[in-house]
């Protein structure tokens, strides 16, 4: 290797980070030793430096912030026959057991033993080296460069939401609530599976503006709540704002086969199960209050299909290199923001004020790997 330092940009403690040198990790017979060059930031990386946990995971010791990773094989374990030094890989983040009866049964996902990038009590890939088994490093083909390769993780999110669990094919219609980076990448994954109508739902008119542009067909900016108005009669009278005004119907060929919820927001996901059609999908990959209100009677009446997403799990890495390799998302357009690896804190501060100091607003930034 031609450094020998592992600088590493570690989380502290809540608001606090600091630059380390870390010992270069070891690899076994079966792993690769990867130098990290772009890592994009990812809102649970922001959670953990605002907050010190998600739900049950607590930041107790230092830690290594980033997942969403890719660089150059720079070393290989003595049964590695795939990958070869030199080689450009997207990094999927977590090793699970490989022994469980959720490993066996194809949901790696849900392996209760997963050792996960940034998820305490394990460091991150924001460092000079991270070593993982050879077959989480996925070669980029030639025409991918490795920002793309870095958002392989949040489009394999998308992938496994759209097309793994929702099933999604051609000439159907989704609806996706929250035009965030997971949001506008399950939109990408719509259309480029041959979606017929991908309606984006957000807040936000900056958002839905980029929606547009990139892979919404239409788009709604939902009203605020009257005064008074209580959380569940809002929630049924702006799904009839958005049925009314996009002339969507419960059943037929005007109707949403899949809804995914990439907000999180309460009133989002109760919308969702109330636009859906009649035997349709609901998807929940967004995160937001741990116990909700949601509308049993319609879920039950309608016959839905109500699942949630973790994740990714077995071929969706490969489907999501595929889809941009061919040219059917497009991932770098995304990538508002680049860093040196010296102003990762920068980045951060950026993907927080949503803004950067240009006065762009942030979609996704990318730290590159130090130097």
């Amino acid at each position: 290797m031609a450094n020998e330092s592992n600088r590493s940009f570690v989380l502290k403690g809540v608001e606090s980070t600091a630059f380390e040198e870390r010992k270069i990790p070891e690899i076994g017979a079966h792993d690769v030793l990867v130098e990290v060059k772009k890592t994009g930031i990812c809102g649970s990386d922001i959670h953990y430096l605002a907050h010190g946990r998600i739900g049950d995971f607590v930041v107790k010791e230092p830690m290594v912030l980033g997942h969403e990773s890719a660089g150059i094989v720079v070393a290989t374990g003595s049964l590695v026959k795939d990958l070869k030094v030199g080689a450009k890989v997207a990094l999927e983040p977590g090793r699970s057991c490989t022994r469980c009866e959720s490993c066996k049964s194809g949901r790696y996902q849900l392996c209760p033993d997963m050792i996960f990038a940034a998820t305490p009590p394990y460091d991150g890939t924001l460092a000079r080296y991270y070593s993982l088994p050879a077959d989480l490093a996925y070669e980029l083909p030639a025409n991918m460069s490795l920002e793309e390769g870095a958002l392989m993780e949040p489009l394999s999110v998308g992938i496994h939401s759209v097309s793994t669990l929702g099933q999604f094919h051609s000439n159907q219609s989704i609806a996706v609530f929250g035009a965030g980076p997971v949001g506008l990448l399950c939109m990408a994954v719509a259309r480029a599976l041959g979606a017929k109508r991908v309606i984006g739902i957000d807040i936000v008119k900056e958002r839905l503006a980029f929606a547009t542009s990139y892979a919404a067909t239409d788009v709604f900016l939902p009203p605020k709540p009257e005064e008074g108005e209580n959380k569940i009669d809002y929630s049924r009278r702006v799904t009839d704002l958005l049925a009314k005004g996009l002339d969507i119907e419960q059943r037929g060929p005007k109707a949403i086969d899949l809804v995914i919820d990439a907000s999180g927001a309460e009133a989002c996901i109760r919308m969702g199960i109330y636009l859906v059609k009649y035997g349709g999908t609901h998807i929940q990959v967004g995160m937001g209050s741990p116990e909700i209100v949601l509308p049993i009677t319609t879920l039950i009446a309608k016959e839905l299909r109500v699942l949630g997403s973790f994740r990714y799990g077995p071929g969706d890495y490969n489907l999501a290199i595929s889809l941009v390799a061919q040219g059917k998302i497009d991932v770098k357009s995304l990538i508002t923001h680049e860093y040196p690896f010296e102003k990762a804190d920068e980045a951060f501060a950026t993907t927080r004020a949503g803004k950067g100091a240009d006065g762009k607003g942030v979609i996704k930034a990318v730290i590159n790997g130090p130097k």
